[in-house]
């Protein structure tokens, strides 16, 4: 007898006082991108206690199996690290690392994940799953250009014919999940440009070539040329978040700087940005005879959502969860590394609710996030209801 989404809801059910438990151990314990360590042993652990195949990554990360049978493999996947602000709330479970705090949610996204796995394989012993399921628990999402890449390159997708994941949203209630067909998050890079040239007293500007004019110039000319040259559907964004040139009033330094991001949702606009950002640089300063140093660091594309797998998840959402659970949600250019899997297999991306109704709405990346925690058992029962609904 194949097994329905039923019996993966009513496993997910009998197992959320511990998902609670262990939501709260890896949210209490953050570890930062590239060091989860223990939060790596507490996944295997859990794995273990479940009963579910699992081998642990060089470093950290944890890759798991379900099911043996001649189905299409399809993966779920969830991020273990933590973000370097402090944990802010009052809450018994908080962050006992300083620094360090689940401020982006990934505690309910491992937490949702080991509850997949286990009612996943609890299902599977009492009737064999159509099909296999590989759950990928992801190191260093947080920094660019991100730990999936590494994870690919280790052949985390050999085999995998189509990918999920979930990420919570503090702007939807729990218990619904927003779903959107193609671009859902933008991609991110980072850019720095170090200007130098012959300063002077600012009483002789003409005997300089007054590099903070020139920086001043490029703050406002970049972003402004970006707009024209790039197709206005991928909603580029290039925003500094640091400028700076000189200490006193009377001297035009010899060198100054500033940095910030570009982001945009579409993918060709995002392959051909930096050759453009580079050209326009040039042309832009050329006028005031400085020279300009470019670090251009591409991060992430977008997060694509492919057509078919969306639609999965939405039948997911709907056979989980019922069909008031699915919500429209608006396109984010936040940069998320699960865009590396879906530019290799076709998959999906769904936004996880997280707000008590009528409660307040958090922001992501803050330190006084807190989540309702009803969220964790709805993540699991959409991540292997959606294992499931992929089988054709």
């Amino acid at each position: 007898m194949v097994p329905s989404p039923s019996d993966l809801v009513s496993a997910v059910d009998a197992l959320t006082p511990d998902l609670l438990e262990l939501r709260r151990t890896v949210h209490a314990h953050p570890e930062l991108s590239w060091h989860e360590e223990r939060t790596t042993d507490v996944v295997s652990a859990w794995l273990d206690k479940g009963h579910v195949a699992h081998e642990r990554l060089d470093g950290t990360g944890i890759v798991a199996e379900v099911g043996s049978g001649q189905g299409p493999l399809v993966a779920l996947r969830a991020d273990l690290d933590a973000l370097p602000v402090d944990d802010t709330t009052t809450d018994p479970w908080r962050s006992t690392v300083p620094g360090a705090a689940h401020a982006c949610g990934h505690d309910v996204h491992v937490a949702s994940l080991v509850g997949a796995a286990m009612a996943l394989a609890e299902v599977d012993r009492v009737s064999p799953l159509p099909v296999r399921v590989r759950l990928v628990f992801q190191p260093a999402e947080e920094i660019m250009p991100g730990g999936a890449l590494k994870l690919i390159a280790g052949g985390v997708l050999r085999g995998v014919s189509r990918i999920f994941a979930l990420h919570c949203d503090p702007s939807l209630d729990v218990g619904q999940v927003g779903l959107r067909e193609g671009a859902i998050t933008g991609a991110s890079d980072k850019i720095r440009i170090v200007l130098n040239g012959r300063g002077g007293h600012t009483s002789r500007p003409h005997l300089t070539q007054d590099l903070t004019y020139a920086l001043a110039t490029l703050v406002t000319s970049l972003p402004g040329v970006l707009s024209r040259r790039l197709d206005p559907r991928a909603g580029a964004s290039m925003v500094w978040g640091s400028v700076h040139a000189g200490n006193v009033p009377n001297v035009i330094p010899s060198t100054g700087e500033i940095s910030g991001t570009l982001r945009m949702l579409d993918v060709n606009a995002w392959h051909e940005a930096e050759h453009l950002v580079r050209g326009l640089i040039g042309d832009i300063i050329a006028p005031y005879g400085v020279s300009a140093d470019v670090t251009y660091v591409r991060g992430v594309p977008p997060v694509v959502n492919e057509h078919r797998s969306t639609q999965l998840l939405r039948e997911a959402v709907t056979s989980a969860i019922g069909p008031s659970a699915v919500a429209p949600t608006s396109q984010s250019l936040g940069g998320e590394d699960f865009a590396w899997y879906v530019e290799s297999v076709p998959g999906a991306m769904g936004r996880l609710g997280t707000r008590t109704p009528d409660g307040p709405t958090f922001d992501l990346h803050q330190g006084n996030l807190r989540v309702d925690e009803r969220a964790v058992a709805i993540g699991a029962k959409v991540l292997a209801t959606a294992a499931l609904t992929s089988q054709a």
